[in-house]
């Protein structure tokens, strides 16, 4: 499987493999995941097959894709989490997108995770700006964005969401050492 792994200070992040469908599809199928991520869409088992093997495919061609979260030191299958970068909307732009467990909200791990995966998009992907975009009503989004770093830029009405959108720019970047370690997935 083509990617890398990350490590935080209290999680792995790993590629989405195929065997992680069926736990994704539980996460994406939440109500309070699925309420802003998703616009309250009760999605298929079958799309989540699609966005799995969608992600594979972007880190083939292109370097980035999706992860999962894992607590460190537990069961790689224990799944409380998803994040990468993926293309919405049309014509397609590259977002940072990230989800958590509505068990693990409220323990900063969405904001550790999401650092990573920034610091990955910037390091690793070579990144010029990292973009990401949430419902006006998911305040929670937007303090994770502005604890990575992004800053507001604009309000947009995308398919009949109000959505703001946050952005950060590679010459604003500050690593925080704390919060990464990559590695090639084997």
């Amino acid at each position: 499987m083509p990617g890398f792994l990350i490590e935080t200070p209290r999680l792995r992040l790993r590629p989405y493999r195929p065997a992680d469908t069926g736990a994704l599809h539980r996460l994406w199928t939440n109500p309070a995941v699925r309420r802003y991520l998703l616009d309250d869409e009760l999605v298929s088992l079958a799309w989540a097959e699609e966005e799995v093997a969608r992600s594979a495919e972007s880190f083939a061609d292109h370097g980035y894709g999706s992860f999962v979260f894992v607590p460190r030191g537990e069961d790689e299958e224990k799944i409380i989490g998803f994040g990468g970068f993926r293309h919405f909307f049309e014509p397609p732009e590259l977002q940072l997108l990230y989800g958590l467990h509505p068990d693990y909200w409220g323990r900063g791990l969405a904001t550790e995770a999401a650092r990573a995966l920034v610091r990955f998009g910037f390091e690793t992907c070579g990144f010029d700006r990292i973009v990401a975009a949430a419902d006006v009503p998911n305040t929670a989004s937007f303090g994770v964005m502005e604890r990575c770093g992004l800053a507001f830029v604009q309000r947009v009405q995308r398919e009949g969401q109000a959505l703001l959108y946050y952005t950060l720019a590679r010459e604003a970047f500050a690593p925080d050492e704390a919060y990464y370690r990559l590695t090639p997935a084997p």
